[in-house]
């Protein structure tokens, strides 16, 4: 059944959700998050689009995009997919026979999208909201800060070097400093739906940690499987540019010290 063509229009933001393949845990190391910021940076620069919200965990992504040219959302969804695919499986030493077959296998083959126009404010900040509450309604946090999501740029009023503030936000108050305090206000009234726990069990997972197995349909042959193994690192996470993208969008977005998370 061929899938539905995606409703894009302009001026629209779009809040995008994007899973791991098989919904696994696979952006648990810290690493893969880290690249993954440093992704987003290469994809601003080359599509020019802006990131209202940002958050990272550890099997999904969400995003709040409004991209320059409504045709421009797949091609800046595809350029993630398919840089931060390559990073990660050669990070996760994984293998395939084309750049296709490692993003697949990375990434479920289809994005969430949901767009709505910047004049419709009450939507916009009901999804600033829920993406930055995610951590929280995972358990992951008892509040809203979190060194991968962007909450604290908004609540702090931070530049992270990637990301900015919606219109809606802005319009909270007479000054900044206002629209940060009504914000921070309405996230402390949210109230999180319990998520249904999965009924796929990932038990194997976590038994086969750390083993390399070889590609479905292959035959088991020893050597051939060594072979297919990835030996050198992923030089991107060594970069001394990620390194700085990374700490300023940490840094702008971690809690205050006297109230960080010790969760």
């Amino acid at each position: 059944m061929p899938r539905k063509p995606r409703n894009l229009r302009s001026g629209y933001a779009y809040h995008i959700t994007i899973r791991c393949n098989n919904r696994e845990f696979k952006l648990q190391k810290r690493e893969c998050r880290e690249v993954f910021l440093y992704a987003i940076k290469k994809a601003l620069n080359k599509y020019n689009f802006k990131l209202y919200a940002l958050c990272i965990m550890s099997n999904h992504v969400h995003y709040l995009i409004e991209p320059a040219q409504p045709e421009d959302l797949p091609k800046i969804m595809h350029f993630l997919n398919w840089y931060t695919a390559m990073c990660f499986n050669r990070m996760l030493r994984r293998t395939g026979h084309s750049s296709t077959m490692l993003t697949t296998g990375f990434w479920e083959k289809r994005y969430f999208s949901d767009g709505f126009p910047a004049s419709d404010k009450d939507r916009a900040l009901n999804t600033l909201r829920y993406i930055h509450g995610n951590p929280k309604a995972a358990k992951m946090r008892s509040g809203f800060f979190y060194d991968f999501s962007n909450y604290g740029s908004y609540e702090r009023l931070t530049d992270d070097g990637l990301t900015q503030w919606h219109p809606a936000f802005l319009q909270l108050g007479n000054s900044l400093e206002e629209c940060a305090k009504k914000y921070k206000g309405f996230c402390q009234r949210y109230k999180p739906k319990e998520k249904k726990t999965p009924t796929r069990c990932h038990w194997g997972s976590k038994l086969l940690a750390g083993v390399h197995l070889s590609e479905k349909g292959s035959t088991t042959n020893p050597k051939k499987s060594k072979s297919r193994l990835v030996q050198t690192p992923c030089q991107v996470s060594e970069s001394p540019e990620l390194t700085r993208i990374v700490s300023q969008f940490i840094d702008a977005n971690r809690a205050p010290r006297e109230t960080v998370n010790r969760l």
